[in-house]
């Protein structure tokens, strides 16, 4: 089965996150080996998760920017480890605003590209996608991860990044990008404040409602914290289950998670729930 294949089935997906970034915001450093990002990637797969999310580049808040000879560099040896080793159910993404970035790892053996940007990187980004006939996620951010979280503002959130995410797959479209290829992200804490982010997550439904596969990447995200009075993102585990129960039931098709395990549980369960209505 195709990665467009399976998009196409109903059951929602569990995406784990596999940094091999020495910066990333909750696990960088971790995973910079291609040994240690073949065991947690296994062991992810091993737990739950149908999609492995490799990045090379931390987009966490103020971070600089990573040339892409880096990126390749970082993955690249680590997809091709993890195209020889996952179960054949399971897909490979690559984390990446950069068309150069993306074609190495569809080279190494990844079946579609996670894109924090939209296109708006790298105008080569969709000519490329369409090329390789691979699949995209549009993802909505205010600003740079430099510069994301300095004073974000919005008069009404979810009809703006609705608005934005709309008008990013009409540019794919475009592009020649098919629409079952394309998968949206409203971009949870990426250029939000905490209301923002709850809004959104409170309206799931006005972006399932698009027609296009929603992802929501929530896992440990500051918002949280922040209501819990938690610092440290590791202990949010049972805060990111809750948006994953809720996503569920709101019709989200990816879920982006650093805690696999955890979250097949709430997702199968609110799976259950919601076929029984």
């Amino acid at each position: 089965m195709t990665f467009l294949e399976r998009l196409q089935q109903p059951k929602p997906m569990l995406m784990g996150i596999l940094n091999v970034t020495p910066d990333s915001f909750s696990d960088g450093g971790r995973y910079v080996t291609e040994a240690a990002a073949t065991r947690q990637a296994l062991a992810m797969a091993g737990a739950g998760a149908e999609i492995i999310d490799v990045g090379g580049e931390s987009t966490r808040p103020g971070s600089d920017r990573v040339a892409a000879r880096v990126q390749i560099e970082r993955v690249a040896p680590v997809i091709h480890a993890l195209k020889r080793s996952l179960p054949a159910h399971c897909f490979i993404s690559i984390d990446t605003s950069l068309s150069e970035v993306a074609e190495a790892a569809i080279d190494a053996g990844a079946d579609f590209v996670n894109d924090v940007s939209a296109g708006r990187d790298d105008p080569a980004m969709f000519d490329m996608v369409a090329r390789r006939r691979v699949a995209i996620v549009l993802m909505h951010m205010q600003g740079t991860p430099k510069t994301m979280q300095e004073a974000p503002s919005y008069q009404d959130v979810v009809a703006e990044v609705r608005g934005f995410l709309l008008q990013r797959a009409e540019v794919a479209g475009r592009a020649g990008i098919p629409r079952e290829s394309i998968v949206l992200d409203p971009g949870i804490g990426f250029g939000k404040r905490k209301i923002d982010n709850l809004r959104l997550m409170a309206h799931l439904e006005d972006f399932v409602s698009t027609g296009f596969p929603l992802l929501l990447g929530a896992s440990r995200k500051r918002f949280m914290g922040a209501i819990l009075q938690v610092r440290e993102p590791t202990e949010l585990v049972a805060a990111t289950v809750a948006t994953t129960t809720l996503g569920v039931m709101a019709g989200v098709k990816i879920f982006r998670v650093h805690d696999v395990a955890e979250n097949r549980q709430a997702l199968e369960v609110a799976w259950a729930i919601r076929q029984a209505r």
